[in-house]
């Protein structure tokens, strides 16, 4: 059975996870243990590796094991520790935590986070084991395009310590050294892209020595974000057959996580699980879109009863599961699939009278749960799940609407700082794995646009100070790659995936690199300016004040004309000249008038990529176009926000036409079905359909400023701030438009009330309370 299943694991996908029965069927549970968030520890443990050789091709897990005595009654005992690769862990048998891929994922070559959880009700007087797992996990496990190994380190390693107060008030300290024994069990191996393999036969054999490992040279720091738990579960919604015969569940939503599965078979009997995002127009299953990710779970059978598998150092991108190798009937009540992402509490709900809007608001938010583990990743399917700087940047304001961010930004942004190169560049995905590879205008203000826009939501400071010199430095690297002022050096993603004409007619959107590049310029020197102002840093923002003067004079001279018109002529070069107020001010209505004829030269369709679409309809709302807002965002033809709706899509992908009218794909090259950069008009749905606006950092001022249009007759939404939950329900009825909103305590505001045709709008100052209005 060991020759057998290291072929099969070899065959499919070089990587796999395995996990005897009953640790299986324990991991069904939520986990014991309370999560601590960012508790510290003075460390005594020593870092521990495996005292035996590995198999170097298909890696398996790694099994480390440590029994103790307590000599008395546990009054309190807390669990700290981290791995170098994925871990999990177990007291007395029981699943510590309900945190899965952890220790997450940081710069690790740089910083690496360990975990602390109370564990007191799961030790017991007399005799206590604990049991630690390890995986590849990011650490070494394949990555991104190549399926990369080894970027951070070739060996797996583990630090541990469990502290114990006793009720007497003595103290113990159980501590990872060379007393540990480690070992073999039944997962074999674990890859982030390809999946694993479980193997039932595989008993857990942990009697070898350990090694002391190499001390870890960069900073271990208490987790500061949320960590990964399971969430949603979801019942397969039919049983499909495809034209080619493949049997297939279908979950009816696009979701990150993975299937747990019940089984009885015959010992030997080998079950995959393929993860697909989509079918292709035949209705077959399709995964060309993966590229090199295999995304595939396989288990095998000891055949003792039912059986019970689910991964654990692997996450797959997935509606579609096919299913091969089962012995009789595909029965759809054996399998569920469950949601995995951060921990992060839900702030916002937008409802309004449009169901398509409805259905693009979820969309929007399983696009950021997919993609918010540990970092903001691309997508969660192929071989990429990077944290792509720029798409995190264009989607932070929107994130935050739906969730608390602060922490998980947080933690992120310490490793965007730590990664960006001594000129200043910022990295295109952080944790860097590309090599250093970096400064692209709209990825790299990652590090100005982010840190502002949390302490406008959130009011804390501590993420300005925190950031500041990484903003001064990215403002510095642009700087440097400027002549006389104007920055046109250096590659640029620009405008990413912007509209392309099918029927090559010369429509495409083509804004020029470095006119984007001179407007993030820009921005990011605005940004650096309002910070400087609230850190109190008085020169600094003489400084760039007079530098962002220069900016603009040169953005001008460079990409302008005298009758208004600037050099690209497409919406994006208009929307971001605007919204960065790099137009002398008795210009931007003129520019805002070219910027409608635009949209409606392309029948009122958007033509804007990544670094557009976030401000488009913002920039047209300030500029007294809100009608030509909503009829970009009620759009249901290509390209528009409520194509991919129509189409079927239950989350954001990454090409407006990633499926064709005549379902057909976009490109196999790449073509992510939930990617959640294009989701940033939930921003502008929440500030102008529903109103909700922060008046000032932390929502300490409120404004409440709807702007009704598109034929919407209601929307109800809410925003739990930092001061509390803002409520707004308005409603057209008989000719008025009437407002219900709630204030929390500790903010003020101003309610904007418009009439039913969103003019003759009357301001109504407020304090805390619940109010009701009509216009």
């Amino acid at each position: 059975m060991r020759t057998f299943c290291s072929k099969l694991i070899l065959t499919l996908f070089g990587v796999c996870t395995l996990f005897n029965l009953s640790i299986a069927q324990t991991a069904k549970k939520t986990g014991d243990g309370q999560f601590i968030h960012n508790a510290t520890t003075d460390w005594k443990a020593e870092w521990i590796k495996i005292g035996y050789a590995e198999d170097s091709v298909i890696h398996p897990a790694q099994y480390f094991q440590k029994g103790f005595k307590l000599d008395g009654s546990v009054k309190s005992a807390r669990l700290f520790i981290t791995g170098r690769g994925l871990f999990e862990a177990q007291l007395n048998g029981r699943r510590v935590g309900n945190a899965y891929l952890t220790p997450g994922w940081t710069s690790y070559n740089k910083r690496l986070a360990y975990q602390a959880w109370d564990v007191t009700g799961m030790l017991k007087k007399g005799e206590n084991a604990l049991q630690v797992t390890l995986g590849d996990g990011w650490y070494r496990g394949a990555l991104a395009f190549e399926n990369r190994r080894n970027y951070f380190g070739k060996e797996l390693s583990l630090l541990c310590q469990l502290e114990v107060t006793y009720t007497n008030g003595q103290k113990a300290l159980i501590a990872s050294d060379d007393s540990w024994k480690s070992g073999e069990g039944p997962i074999r191996a674990s890859s982030i892209n390809n999946g694993e393999a479980i193997d039932h036969n595989r008993e857990l054999q942990v009697n070898k020595p350990v090694k002391i490992a190499q001390p870890y040279k960069g900073m271990l720091v208490p987790t500061e974000s949320y960590p990964a738990i399971k969430h949603e579960v979801f019942k397969p919604i039919k049983v499909i057959t495809t034209p080619k015969g493949e049997k297939v569940l279908d979950f009816g939503q696009n979701l990150v996580g993975w299937v747990e599965l019940k089984v009885k078979g015959k010992k030997g009997d080998t079950i995959t699980l393929k993860h697909a995002e989509v079918l292709d127009k035949a209705g077959n299953f399709y995964v060309a879109n993966l590229r090199g990710a295999l995304a595939t779970s396989t288990y095998i059978l000891n055949g003792k009863g039912e059986e019970y598998f689910e991964p654990h150092f692997t996450y797959f991108g997935f509606r579609y599961v096919e299913v091969k190798g089962l012995q009789g009937d595909l029965n759809p009540d054996d399998f569920k699939a469950v949601a995995l992402y951060a921990d992060m509490q839900p702030t916002g709900t937008f409802e309004c009278s449009n169901p398509m809007l409805n259905k693009l608001q979820h969309n929007i938010e399983w696009g950021q749960k997919g993609n918010f583990l540990y970092v903001p990743t691309d997508c969660p399917q192929r071989d990429e799940r990077l944290g792509w700087t720029g798409d995190a940047q264009v989607f932070a304001r929107t994130a935050a609407y739906n969730f608390d961010v602060q922490h998980f930004f947080k933690q992120w942004m310490a490793d965007v700082a730590l990664d960006q190169r001594k000129d200043g560049a910022v990295n295109f995905v952080v944790p860097d794995i590309l090599d250093g590879a970096a400064g692209s205008a709209g990825w790299g203000d990652v590090s100005t646009v982010v840190p502002w826009t949390m302490y406008q939501v959130y009011g804390d400071t501590s993420i300005l100070h925190q950031q500041y010199e990484s903003m001064k430095k990215w403002v510095g690297f642009m700087t440097s790659k400027s002549t006389n002022d104007l920055w046109n050096k250096g590659g640029h993603f620009g405008d990413w995936l912007s509209y392309r004409s099918p029927d090559d007619d010369g429509s495409d959107a083509i804004t020029d690199k470095y006119e984007i590049a001179q407007c993030f310029y820009a921005y990011s020197t605005q940004l650096l300016i309002n910070t400087a102002r609230v850190l109190g840093k008085t020169d600094d923002v003489a400084q760039y004040s007079a530098l962002l003067d220069r900016i603009k004079a040169a953005y001008r001279k460079e990409y302008t004309t005298y009758s208004g018109r600037i050099l690209s002529n497409t919406q994006t070069s208009y929307v971001l000249a605007l919204q960065f107020d790099m137009l002398l001010e008795k210009d931007r209505a003129t520019a805002a008038g070219y910027l409608v004829n635009n949209i409606k030269a392309y029948g009122h369709h958007l033509t804007t990529g990544f670094l557009g679409t976030p401000y488009l309809c913002h920039v047209l709302t300030r500029f007294g176009h809100t009608d030509e807002a909503y009829k970009l965002l009620l759009q249901d033809t290509y390209p528009s926000w409520l194509y991919p709706v129509k189409m079927g899509a239950t989350t954001i992908w990454e090409r407006w036409d990633g499926i064709k009218p005549d379902s057909t794909f976009q490109t196999t090259r790449m073509n992510s079905f939930n990617h959640y950069a294009y989701g940033a008009i939930g921003d502008w749905m929440y500030q102008h359909i529903a109103g909700i606006q922060a008046g000032s950092p932390g929502y300490k001022q409120v404004i409440i400023r709807p702007e009704p249009g598109g034929k919407l007759t209601w929307c109800k939404a809410s925003f739990v701030s930092q001061q509390g939950k803002i409520v707004v329900n308005w409603k057209i009825d008989n000719g008025h438009f009437i407002i219900d909103a709630i204030i929390p305590k500790g903010s003020t505001a101003i309610v904007y009330v418009p009439d039913a045709d969103g003019k003759n709008v009357q301001e109504k100052k407020v304090t805390a309370g619940s109010y009701h209005f009509s216009n």
